[in-house]
């Protein structure tokens, strides 16, 4: 009755994420709450857009918008573990943003080499 539905989202690879963002080819959101980014740190060069506040960052239609949030630029995102980061991931895409990824977790990003900063 309550099937897992497959998501539309598409993983990336974290050392191609790291790449794309070092030649400023990707945009990197960090969806984690601020206590986590204090207690563990965060992707340099990232965005830090709370998964509570990526409907108001994220919407261009919104008075609120985040300028540095653009649906035609590529996106991707990461959080603890990946879940929030996939539900982000859906989010936008939904407000019309052309090329979304799933980074998964913080680990991950540190584990594709990714620089960090607290």
């Amino acid at each position: 009755m309550f099937g897992l539905r497959k998501s539309r989202v598409q993983r990336i690879d974290p050392c191609e994420a790291v790449a794309r963002h070092a030649r400023g080819d990707l945009t990197v959101i960090d969806v984690r709450e601020a206590a986590e980014l204090r207690a563990s740190g965060t992707a340099r060069g990232a965005l830090h857009v709370p998964l509570a506040l990526l409907p108001i960052k994220a919407d261009p239609r919104h008075p609120g918008h985040d300028p540095a949030l653009d649906p035609d630029r590529p996106v991707a995102l990461y959080c603890a573990a990946g879940g929030r980061s996939g539900m982000a991931a859906e989010l936008l895409m939904k407000l019309g943003y052309r090329e979304v990824y799933n980074i998964g977790g913080f680990g991950d990003w540190c584990a594709g080499g990714g620089q960090t900063c607290r």
